[in-house]
């Protein structure tokens, strides 16, 4: 089951002397398509059905790492690996355009930008909507799971990417009612010379093969 999942995820964020603070995301199907939805822990694993995975363990008592990744066991339907393919298509942009000197607001015009050139709803053309994509690009990540600067195009965001900020990149698609969402994330760091880290090392791979 979904719960016997997260249980195992505990276990080994413990055994490798790191800390749950928030609960890890493991949610399935339509749960997946609500993006802060953690699970139905009695629900049964199931293969062909969109599983987003947001883990956000802490060393330590001090600092947070945030990492997102879309699973399907066995196969992924068409429309989700549709729905992926963009996800990662938009994130592998931002990803390359987030560079110390960026605007953190453009990143987020430009994920919208992409999202609503396809086709989908989004926080700017359905403001409140629960399809499409409904959240900010990212944010700050450190003693908080979630701090600034924030990636949003909100009025007097004026914040540019520097050295010393550390911060997730995150986009994706929910459609609940479809029964499933799309998210990817990675956190990624700016050193002091301005040289991006990317802090996540993690396939990026949807479908996860059931041999």
């Amino acid at each position: 089951t979904i719960g016997d999942v997260k249980a195992f995820i505990r276990s080994r964020i413990y055994a490798l002397g790191m800390e749950e603070d928030h609960g890890t995301i493991f949610a399935q199907g339509r749960d997946a398509g609500v993006p802060h939805n953690s699970g139905t822990p009695d629900m049964p694993m199931r293969l062909g059905q969109a599983i987003v995975f947001d883990i956000f363990p802490r060393i330590g008592g001090g600092y947070f790492h945030d990492m997102t990744r879309t699973w399907s066991f066995g196969y992924a339907t068409d429309e989700v690996q549709a729905t992926w393919d963009q996800v990662k298509e938009i994130f592998d942009i931002t990803m390359t355009a987030a560079q110390a000197g960026f605007p953190c607001r453009d990143l987020q015009a430009m994920t919208l930008d992409y999202f609503e050139a396809k086709g989908h709803p989004t926080a700017r053309t359905h403001p409140g909507g629960h399809d499409g994509y409904v959240h900010s690009l990212g944010h700050g990540v450190g003693l908080d799971v979630h701090e600034g600067p924030n990636l949003s195009i909100a009025a007097g965001n004026r914040t540019l990417l520097q050295p010393g900020h550390v911060v997730s990149i995150e986009p994706g698609l929910y459609y609940p009612e479809r029964g499933y969402g799309v998210r990817v994330e990675d956190t990624i760091a700016f050193l002091n010379d301005g040289t991006r880290l990317n802090l996540t090392d993690f396939p990026y791979d949807l479908v996860v093969p059931m041999k």
